[in-house]
């Protein structure tokens, strides 16, 4: 049995690597997402080691809501966990870009 995550990063960065088989799993998604990036498939595998793509990655998914739902309904989260995750990384990264509502 592996050992509970309880690290908020750790946690974000597993979303993102979740996003990126969602991603690679259907080719024209993963065409488009390579064409944005500017990454080959390639090297697309030392690229996921690198919490800045991972970042990258959970924006790609989050910029489209049905992508978004149909991502967390494939994992078994809820939406708002897809973009808790986005927020943890980009804070722990010290992204300023990105900015939650407030109402």
């Amino acid at each position: 049995m592996k050992k509970p995550v309880h690290n908020p990063r750790e946690v974000a960065e597993i979303v993102a690597i979740q996003a990126l088989s969602f991603v690679a799993s259907e080719p024209e998604r993963l065409g488009l997402f390579l064409a944005e990036t500017g990454v080959g498939p390639e090297t697309l595998r030392n690229a996921a080691a690198d919490p800045n793509f991972l970042l990258s990655v959970l924006d790609f998914v989050m910029r489209d809501d049905a992508t978004v739902k149909a991502f967390a309904g494939s994992v078994e989260l809820h939406p708002t966990n897809v973009a808790a995750a986005r927020q943890v990384l980009g804070d722990a990264l010290g992204d300023p870009s990105w900015e939650r509502d407030v109402p």
